[in-house]
């Protein structure tokens, strides 16, 4: 299991170039690649991109690439410009009626006159900068591996929070039956005192009742549906590949059994223990956020 969020950093140099690549992933429910690249690169953009796609499933990645070349420089003029500014002159000139020629240095300090010529990537330079994204991709993804196993044992330990309170909603739940024949008895007998009549209670009738009350408050499906939720959950913490979003899916779930729970029964002990599973559900969603 890992998380999504990391950072990784890989340099390369040669004689003629040196490259560096940085790699920062922050959660998010897809993939979400921004690559910061020149445009003297774009030739290089789409395997960049598989390669990134390769390793990474999931999260916003931000990858800047840094790049010096060392080789000389060759310069190239930027004719349009030039021949605009000489045109310009010389109808300066002959409207004014002014003389001279243009001078060399003036037009060689004109901003953009001269620009660096933007050669195609060299295969030696390509793979310099495929080898840095891989080192970088490395790292990252052993950072995300430390962080995936950190979030892994405190989602371990949240689900020991929900199982921990399950003996205790289940011994209660035990009870409820004989709670409400109680219940129903004290308040029966407390409606013949206030009555001169003498109506002797149904047993039978007061049975069904009490069954009828203590069916509709039945939460066993729920409770074994949570130790159900609970062994899939581990089963999947154990994993290697994608299981952020099948995380996601199963806090859904504990969320869903511990509100029916909680509404289904008066029973404070009950409730308080749902309401104990309620918090440790939300602890777990926020960390299963950052799941990859």
């Amino acid at each position: 299991m890992k998380s999504m969020t990391g950072f990784g950093r890989g340099a390369v140099s040669e004689e003629n170039f040196a490259v560096s690549v940085e790699i920062k992933t922050v959660n998010n429910r897809f993939l979400d690649l921004n690559l910061r690249i020149a445009n003297e690169l774009q030739s290089v953009e789409a395997n960049l991109k598989r390669l990134i796609q390769s390793r990474l499933s999931r999260g916003r990645i931000d990858v800047f690439i840094n790049y010096e070349r060392t080789g000389d420089v060759v310069y190239e003029l930027n004719r349009p410009l030039i021949s605009g500014y000489l045109s310009a002159l010389k109808e300066m000139q002959n409207e004014f009626s002014l003389s001279g020629e243009p001078d060399l240095n003036l037009i060689a300090r004109l901003p953009n006159s001269l620009l660096t010529k933007a050669d195609d990537a060299s295969e030696n330079f390509t793979e310099g900068i495929e080898t840095a994204v891989k080192l970088a991709l490395d790292e990252l993804e052993k950072m995300r591996e430390i962080e995936g196993e950190s979030l892994k044992n405190e989602l371990q330990s949240r689900l020991a929070e929900i199982e921990k309170q399950l003996p205790a909603i289940e011994t209660q739940m035990e009870t409820v039956a004989d709670e409400y024949r109680q219940r129903l008895n004290k308040r029966i007998g407390i409606l013949l005192e206030k009555s001169d009549a003498q109506i002797e209670i149904d047993q039978a009738r007061l049975a069904q009742e009490v069954a009828y009350l203590a069916d509709k408050q039945d939460i066993s499906e729920e409770i074994i549906r949570l130790k159900s939720h609970i062994e899939q959950f581990r089963g999947i913490l154990n994993e290697e590949k994608e299981v952020g979003k099948r995380l996601d899916f199963l806090t859904q779930e504990f969320n869903r059994e511990a509100n029916t729970i909680a509404s289904k029964t008066n029973n404070l002990i009950v409730k308080e223990a749902a309401l104990n599973i309620k918090s440790a559900i939300e602890k777990m969603r926020e960390q299963v956020q950052n799941v990859e």
